[in-house]
């Protein structure tokens, strides 16, 4: 029966796309202008190379075209509408961020409800016994800093850093758009003038003031150079910083230093991608020593109490937490404090004597204590199909923050002796009437993992509905439950939402990883194609009805499944994403050069052998019935070359033999860290149109 519905569905799918390619409009020319490239051997041809130039007239008339056409494909009808009354709804809430106390003042960011960015505000700092209220958005408070002082788009964003020890001095960052890039500065809290110091534009980490408030430490990544750690003298000129540590590691590498101890010690730390770190310890001015180097594991270094805590997963694939000296920190003098379990450690907090430690079983958070020296307490109990949070709340206590697909935020309190739990703030907005199903499917080589499918509840299983399938898989990100209101307006509408796990994250561990990196990154592809199928399998949908959608790793993730299995899918959004992997070593200007060691390098022999067969850009062919296609990016985009969604756009429109629409939308001011470079109502507009191309293209109206 199910063969037999496939089929019906293949028909009817034939009948749409019959129908479609006499609705849409013939997109924006584009010229082709073939260049060759040699890589091992092999030609690659790209008729398309022009469009890397960003600032070309040619390249930005094409764009304004595309922009233009997506408008057009998508339209303004009910649907849209819906969709921007909804996420207006939900989305333009008041918002009030944490507070900083610093000097006499406290400092924190708010975006009321109606206002399009969030304003640094500042009021007096309550007595040292009195407890600070939350700030509300009734009441009105000094403005300390508002982004659009600087930009009047609202695109400007400002970020509170760190203040020096005598309170007297903020640093902060400014992010144009979306880039990844800040500009570093100082204000004056007392005079509220900045000072001449800066840090131009560029990639920079761990920014923190020195011991004395003379100057501050910072780590600057170069894509050419790779990542120092460097000192900048207040009132000398940044580019005469002393460089600390770093020398020698190239742009693959993610670098930093911290300083612990109340500044007896550094701890330095180099990430090798996301395969290996190495760690090293400096006691004051003394050497740099070496807590461990070249071990192919990850290791997460912290201070407390006179003693190193390290999370590994050396020799220990779930993670352990081992206890080093600092003045013998090598791996023969550690002792383990935490010992593997059957479940993933994914991280852990100290709350007052105890630690907190939060595990991963089969993508569901657990909570477990244990007193400092590793004796277990207990298990917290915790909703099923939840992702929490752990915080100190003094007294022996500790606030669990819980949340799930179908669950906001929820506070609970607990006691650490009794492991009692007491739900404090009750969630707001909590949906009714829908369900989430945890739904296992098998993939290559056996693997097996869950995929979370939300719908209404009591739904026919009778393949009618439109579904969206979303994954990730790679990085070591772990995808568990989260609530959106994004996905809650697809289901309220009557669709369903589906959230595969995939191999490239550590859901079941560091080999569940490396089972979807470099040479295996096939395996990630396979999952989700594997979850797409299970889904028809089990009534929810046809292929007709079954769109994905992925953004960054997860844009190339849905763009190689549907190159690879275009009749799988009716449509696909993606988002930000990397498309020319062949290529992808040569994007050095704005690429992040450290996803070499996890996607792999096409100068590598045997890396290219993989990559050339899924690459999805170099993957399209022509006179295929592609599904719909939706990609977006933006010229800010710093760490995926936008210059990729752009060719891809060009090379679809070519190719498809479907009738169905691809379509860019580009923004010029958007880029990777888009949700924190974008107003309100653009962040509205932008989701609705993306949620209506989705609808449009997959059956669901807004009605329904």
């Amino acid at each position: 029966m199910k063969r037999l519905a496939r089929g019906l569905g293949a028909l009817a799918l034939v009948a749409l796309l019959a129908a479609c390619s006499e609705r849409y409009p013939p997109p924006p020319e584009a010229r082709i202008d073939p260049v060759v490239d040699v890589i091992q051997g092999i030609e690659f041809v790209d008729n398309y190379r022009w469009l890397e130039d960003q600032e070309s007239a040619e390249t930005r008339s094409w764009i304004d075209a595309q922009n233009a056409y997506a408008e057009t494909i998508v339209g303004q009808g009910p649907v849209r509408e819906h969709l921007r009354a909804t996420l207006r709804d939900r989305l333009d809430e008041d918002d009030v961020g944490g507070i900083r106390k610093i000097g006499d003042f406290e400092y924190f960011t708010m975006r009321r409800q109606g206002e399009e960015v969030p304003v640094i505000y500042r009021r007096p700092a309550p007595a040292d016994d009195d407890e600070a209220e939350e700030p509300t958005v009734d009441e009105e408070y000094e403005v300390f800093m508002d982004p659009v002082d600087l930009d009047p788009t609202y695109r400007t964003l400002i970020e509170m850093m760190g203040a020096s020890p005598d309170q007297t001095l903020m640093l902060y960052s400014i992010r144009q758009g979306g880039a990844d890039e800040l500009e570093i500065r100082i204000r004056n809290l007392e005079t509220g003038e900045d000072l001449p110091d800066y840090l131009p534009n560029a990639l920079y980490g761990g920014v923190q003031f020195d011991e004395e408030g003379t100057g501050f430490y910072y780590t600057h990544r170069s894509r050419v150079d790779g990542p120092r750690v460097r000192h900048h003298t207040l009132g000398e000129d940044s580019s005469e910083d002393e460089e600390i540590w770093g020398e020698g590691y190239g742009p693959e590498v993610f670098a930093g230093m911290n300083r612990v101890g109340g500044g007896r010690y550094r701890l330095y730390s180099a990430q090798h991608g996301w395969a290996r770190s190495d760690h090293f310890i400096q006691t004051g001015d003394g050497p740099i020593r070496t807590i461990v180097e070249g071990v192919p594991a990850h290791f997460q270094v912290r201070f407390r109490g006179g003693q190193l805590f390290i999370r590994t997963d050396h020799e220990a694939s779930n993670f352990r937490l081992v206890l080093a000296d600092p003045d013998n920190p090598t791996p023969d003098a550690w002792s383990e404090l935490i010992p593997e379990s059957e479940d993933l450690l994914e991280s852990y907090q100290f709350v007052g004597d105890k630690i907190v430690a939060i595990y991963l079983h089969e993508v569901e958070n657990r909570v477990r204590v244990f007193e400092m020296d590793g004796t277990p307490v207990g298990e917290v109990p915790v909703p099923e199909q939840s992702t929490v949070s752990v915080r100190g709340a003094g007294d022996g206590k500790a606030t669990l923050t819980v949340v799930g697909y179908l669950t906001p935020a929820t506070e609970y309190e607990v006691d650490l002796e009794t492991l009692e739990v007491e739900m404090t703030e009750p969630p707001e907005g909590s949906p009714e009437g829908f369900e989430v199903t945890k739904l296992w499917f098998t993939s290559t080589g056996g693997a097996r993992a869950p995929m979370y499918v939300m719908h209404r509840a009591g739904i026919a299983l009778d393949g009618s509905h439109p579904t969206i399938l979303n994954g990730y898989g790679g990085f070591t990100s772990n995808i568990k439950p989260s609530f959106s209101t994004t996905r809650m307006a697809w289901l309220e509408m009557g669709g369903i939402y589906a959230v595969a796990t995939l191999r490239g994250g550590t859901e079941f561990g560091e080999a569940w990883h490396q089972d979807g990196m470099l040479e295996n990154k096939q395996h990630v592809f396979d999952d989700f194609i594997a979850a797409a199928e299970t889904l028809i399998e089990e009534g929810y949908t046809t292929p007709d009805h079954l769109g994905s959608n992925g953004g960054s790793n997860g844009g190339l993730l849905v763009a190689a499944a549907m190159t690879q299995r275009p009749d799988l899918f009716r449509a696909v959004l993606c988002t930000y994403p990397d498309l020319d992997m062949v290529r992808f070593y040569a994007f050095q200007a704005t690429n992040n050069m450290p996803a070499l060691l996890e996607y792999g390098d096409s100068r590598i022999p045997e890396h290219f052998d993989v990559i050339r067969q899924y690459s999805p850009y170099q993957a399209v062919r022509d006179g295929v019935d592609y599904p719909a296609v939706m990609l977006a990016t933006g010229d800010l985009d710093t760490r995926v070359p936008p210059l990729q969604a752009r060719r891809m756009t060009a090379r679809l429109q070519a190719a498809t033999a479907s009738g169905l629409p691809v379509i860019l939308w580009y923004d010029a001011r958007g880029g990777h860290a888009a949700g924190r470079g974008r107003p309100m109502t653009l962040r509205i507009e932008d989701t609705a149109r993306e949620l209506t191309f989705m609808a449009q293209q997959l059956g669901l109206e807004a009605a329904n």
